[in-house]
């Protein structure tokens, strides 16, 4: 303003324009700066997200693949007299499974919150414990022992469902990692 009349002078009006120019140019850099931020940390969440759920995706898998091994050499160890060279084959396919669980074990643990990896290590105690019934029922086979088969039977039968139990709480724990609703 001219402080004799109180009116803006033509150069006032250009300083008072480049002024709103740079506080326009601020607020806009300003904004563009929380947003890409924001963008990014979206952007990794989502990236953290895709890795633990393909390492949750690749264990289950895993399990699955080795849970069918077992069954198979359960399934065989049942019978009334148990083919020994076809359940010692069975289980060579059960042994060279459970080390990719083991492998697929070690990335969940890696990529996951330590509560999902006290889940794993429930199934892993429960896988663990059923196997020691198989290699029992295995190793009492070979021997002829069929004193405690029935027995044997009823606690592998046991076993898998509490296996089953760990497994359907891992899911549970692993969809609540990575932000699904059950």
């Amino acid at each position: 303003m001219n402080s004799k009349n109180g009116r803006l002078e033509p150069m006032d009006s250009g300083l008072a324009a480049l002024l709103g120019a740079a506080v326009g140019s601020a607020t806009t850099l300003g904004a563009a700066i929380v947003n890409g931020r924001a963008q990014a940390r979206s952007q990794h969440a989502q990236w953290s997200r895709q890795h633990r759920r393909d390492a949750y995706a690749g264990y289950l898998g895993a399990l699955h693949d080795r849970d069918i091994a077992m069954d198979a050499v359960l399934d065989a160890l049942r019978s009334e007299q148990p083919d020994l060279p076809e359940v010692d084959e069975k289980i060579g396919r059960f042994v060279t499974l459970a080390r990719e669980v083991h492998r697929a074990c070690e990335i969940v643990i890696l990529e996951g919150p330590a509560p999902l990896a006290e889940v794993t290590e429930r199934v892993t105690v429960a896988s663990s414990d059923l196997s020691h019934v198989m290699r029992r029922m295995a190793e009492n086979a070979r021997a002829g022992i069929t004193a405690h088969k029935a027995e044997d039977i009823a606690l592998a039968a046991e076993r898998e469902r509490t296996l089953y139990e760990a497994v359907k709480d891992f899911r549970l724990a692993a969809r609540s990692t990575i932000g699904k609703t059950p």
